[in-house]
Parts: C-alpha cells; sequence; structure tokens
C-alpha cells in the first residue's frame, strides 16, 4: 500500500507559528482540517480509518489537544478540491502542535496518516474560544 505526503507545506506558515511560538505570548490554536482519504482508508467505516482515529485521540492528549469535532462532507458548492472530512483539532498552544511530531504514541499517528490521507488543507484558526463547552 503507498504511502501519501503532503503535496505542498507552508514554509512562510510553518516559520509564523515557529515564531508565535518562542515570542513569549503564545496562545490557544485551533487546526481545522480538510482532509481527503485513500480508498484503502475506508473512510468512514474502514478499519485503516478507524485506526487513524484512535492513534489520533490517543497522542493528541499527550501535547494538551483534543479532537473537539469532527463532520462528513456532503457536498462542495465553491471549490476544486473536494474533500471527505473536516476535523477541528484544538491545541493549547503554537507550541503543542509543534510538539505533536515528536509525542509518545506519534510515529503510529503518522504512520496512519500517510497511509490514508490522500490530501489535506489545514487552516490556523484562533483557538482562544475552543474548546468548546466550557472546558
Amino acid at each position: 500500500m503507498p504511502e501519501h505526503e503532503p503535496v505542498f507545506r507552508n514554509v512562510a506558515e510553518i516559520d509564523a507559528i515557529k515564531a508565535i511560538a518562542a515570542s513569549g505570548s503564545d496562545r490557544p490554536v485551533l487546526m481545522l482540517n480538510l482532509n481527503r482519504y485513500t480508498a484503502e482508508a475506508g473512510y468512514p467505516d474502514g478499519d485503516l480509518y478507524r485506526q487513524y482515529m484512535s492513534a489520533l485521540t490517543k497522542v493528541l492528549p499527550n501535547v494538551g489537544g483534543k479532537v473537539l469535532w469532527q463532520s462528513p462532507v456532503h457536498g462542495q458548492p465553491v471549490g476544486e478540491q473536494p474533500v471527505d472530512e473536516v476535523l477541528a483539532a484544538w491545541y493549547p498552544s503554537h507550541q503543542a502542535f509543534l510538539d505533536l511530531p515528536n509525542a509518545t504514541d506519534a510515529e503510529e499517528n503518522f504512520r496512519l496518516r500517510r497511509l490514508i490521507v490522500e490530501y489535506a488543507v489545514i487552516h490556523r484558526c484562533d483557538g482562544e474560544l475552543a474548546p468548546l463547552g466550557g472546558e
């Protein structure tokens, strides 16, 4: 089974995240993931997809993060890059987001991600209002 890698990493945005993390005024961040899955993933009920979600929900707490919500995408009235799912991941800081690849259990999460995510677009959003529910 082939592994898929992100097509584009926005180096300027990664640098901006690093600058915020190092600024002394780091703050919570919400990463809005727009994911398109491979056929092998079997989204939404496939074994690989379920393994990935399990790994993701296991690793995020290791940096203080959590999945706030996720939703299947049923259509796309505007745009040309279809996605299967929107997933909102909250982090207590930009540094926590940067720490994710080196967190306990991250290796399995990223291995599965490479297997099932055909492509993803991740938007950095204000995390001050999250997590929902006053937590």
